[in-house]
């Protein structure tokens, strides 16, 4: 049983390591694997390479990660197709050129397991599809009850700034009325106060 290393990274294994993890990605393998791999390249613990991955390198190549997606992504999307092509095609093609006495023809080039394998991806799909379907059901019925509260709360409030504009002009009336009132008051006291000068030269108010 080899002594796993445990002296430091060279620049050469960390270009292994990403080399090897992206790899996995794109074949839509698990990094797990990967570690492993790499480990038993170098001679270290499958854990001491998802650390250094994890800690390290996985930080050097984010664009690499995001390409290796997609080309994963590319590459389920061509297998799916190119099942359905070995399966269903055959099929439809054996069946027209066939005489219709013969019983039903299998292409030899597509085994039942993999068939199997084929339909269980597809009800794994449909199954993911339906459950996005569902979630966004639910957040478009959270969206339209949003909004449905906003718009009852924007009804109030103009109901509630209508009110409060009544209020301040029928207040803006009230204050016109009372200069009004102190306008004429004040015209009729000075029409019946007068002054007139006493006998020492101060001028004093009298009545009309």
């Amino acid at each position: 049983m080899s002594i796993a290393r445990q002296d430091a990274w060279t620049d050469n294994e960390d270009l292994l390591l990403a080399e090897v993890v992206l790899r996995h990605i794109r074949e839509g393998s698990t990094q797990l694997k990967a570690f492993e791999e790499v480990g038993r390249e170098l001679s270290r613990t499958s854990a001491a390479c998802g650390f250094r991955w994890n800690s390290y390198v996985r930080k050097q190549y984010q664009s690499g990660i995001e390409l290796a997606k997609k080309q994963r992504k590319e590459n389920k999307k061509t297998n799916v197709e190119q099942m359905v092509t070995a399966t269903v095609v055959p099929v439809f093609a054996e069946d027209k050129l066939e005489p219709k006495n013969q019983g039903p023809q299998v292409s030899s080039s597509v085994s039942i397991e993999e068939v199997i394998q084929y339909l269980k991806k597809l009800d794994e799909l449909s199954k993911l599809f339906s459950k996005e379907r569902d979630q966004l059901t639910n957040r478009f019925n959270e969206i339209r009850e949003d909004y449905e509260a906003l718009k009852e709360e924007n009804r109030a409030l103009k109901g509630q700034l209508k009110t409060v504009e009544e209020d301040y002009n029928s207040l803006l009336q009230i204050m016109d009325r009372a200069r009004k009132l102190i306008i004429l008051e004040e015209g009729k006291k000075s029409e019946t106060v007068k002054f007139q000068m006493d006998k020492n030269g101060n001028l004093e108010r009298v009545n009309k």
